[in-house]
């Protein structure tokens, strides 16, 4: 019989999970190259490094049923979107709103700066 041999005792301890970098932050447009949701536009809601997913607003809509916790709390059927890969996703041109690859470029000061790839235009970050 094989020993049951739990996820959390595998893993190295003390080190810490790798951070992906995301050609996407949160407020950027997208359009969506993958999945269900294909060909839908939205914005970025959330974004998780360490598990290399997004929130888009519209996109991968989930329902859930809710128990109240409390005698006083609500239940019911809530929506809310739920995290997608970052790679099924590609950010919008500024210029002609079509998808784009995204380039980095790193300026005189050391800020870098995000070039669409079809264009040539920067790419504004919205904080």
């Amino acid at each position: 019989m094989r020993r049951l041999v739990h996820r959390k005792s595998r893993r190295e301890r003390g080190r810490e999970p790798v951070r992906h970098k995301l050609h996407v932050t949160k407020g950027d447009t997208v359009r969506v190259i993958r999945g269900d949701d294909r060909g839908k536009e939205g914005k970025v809601l959330q974004v998780y490094p360490k598990r290399f997913r997004i929130v888009v607003e519209g996109v991968n809509v989930v329902t859930k049923h809710k128990r109240a916790t409390t005698e006083q709390g609500e239940s019911g059927i809530i929506t809310f979107p739920a995290p997608i890969a970052a790679s099924n996703v590609m950010l919008l041109d500024p210029k002609t709103g079509e998808p784009t690859r995204v380039r980095r470029r790193h300026d005189k000061d050391g800020t870098v700066e995000r070039i669409a790839v079809k264009s040539g235009q920067p790419i504004p970050r919205v904080r």
